[in-house]
């Protein structure tokens, strides 16, 4: 494992090799937003879902009549990427498909991973390439966690979050076996687009928005300033903390995929907002952290 550091005077963000994940975002200040990976609440820092996001009904998947096995989120957060090239503004790490990845995902991949910074903000940026001879199919996500509350004596309680929709929000309810359960869709009010975080939000798991509900949500503090906003022009995003560990950080994760549905009988090509590229096919998706308003 290696880490590589990016600054430009304003912003200070850390990228461990292992995982390619973010796991320091500092302000000029010095002050951090990245939750540090306490595993007392949850060992992460922002890792990087491919090629599933979330849960498999039986956590296994068919492609071609025979099965395999995965687990949540998929294995690149667990794997050591290669570092290709960082200049101090912008660096990149790749993964690819070797012998341990064949017995339970049967693809060949290219999975690029870029963090680039500007003067207040870093852009996390993925790019899946198929070099293969079939189609490729995967899901791709990010699970960053950020601090909130974000200084000593705060209650989270205390602390909100904004969306760029003041309509009310749909949210599909994860249940048994982390499986979305389709009769428990809930409905979500906000106040002109602010949802306060009362110590009850994450009792269901995460808040899991589908069909382009919202492309930027703010955490906010308590005098009503955002600190920090994810910007994001994937079709799903969760909304996410430990149930019921009061747990001092919320993760804000865009999503290209998610988790069966407690119904889905399909194969693995079938999964809802799956993604497929075609031999020579290139995929590429991103979302921004900006610090401030």
């Amino acid at each position: 494992m290696a880490r590589t550091v990016l600054k430009n005077g304003t912003i200070e963000v850390t990228v461990d090799s292992h995982g390619a994940e973010m796991v320091s975002l500092k302000d000029s200040q010095g002050r951090e937003y990245m939750w540090n990976g306490d595993p007392a609440y949850w060992k992460r820092h922002a890792p990087v879902l491919f090629p599933l996001v979330g849960s498999l009904k039986n956590k296994q998947f068919r492609v071609g009549g025979k099965t395999y096995p995965m687990n949540q989120h998929g294995f690149a957060r667990d794997l050591e990427f290669s570092l290709l090239s960082t200049d101090g503004k912008e660096c990149w790490f790749r993964l690819t498909e070797n012998m341990a990845t064949l017995t339970v995902y049967p693809y060949a991949f290219t999975l690029d991973i870029g963090y680039r910074i500007g003067d207040n903000w870093v852009e996390n940026i993925w790019r899946v390439a198929n070099p293969g001879s079939r189609p490729l199919h995967f899901s791709l996500g990010g699970h960053p966690a950020f601090v909130c509350p974000l200084r000593l004596g705060e209650k989270q309680s205390d602390y909100g979050l904004r969306f760029d929709t003041k309509k009310p929000l749909s949210c599909s309810v994860i249940g048994e076996g982390g499986l979305i359960e389709r009769t428990a869709v809930k409905t979500i009010e906000t106040e002109n687009g602010l949802l306060p975080i009362d110590e009850h939000l994450f009792d269901d798991d995460a808040l899991v928005l589908e069909h382009h509900q919202a492309h930027r949500v703010s955490l906010v503090d308590p005098e009503g300033k955002d600190y920090l906003t994810v910007s994001f022009d994937a079709p799903l995003f969760g909304v996410w903390s430990c149930p019921g560990k009061q747990a001092p950080f919320v993760c804000i994760e865009p999503w290209y995929g998610r988790c069966d549905a407690a119904d889905f009988e399909g194969g693995w090509e079938e999964r809802e907002w799956g993604n497929t590229l075609q031999p020579g096919e290139v995929f590429e998706g991103a979302f921004r952290v900006t610090l401030g308003e």
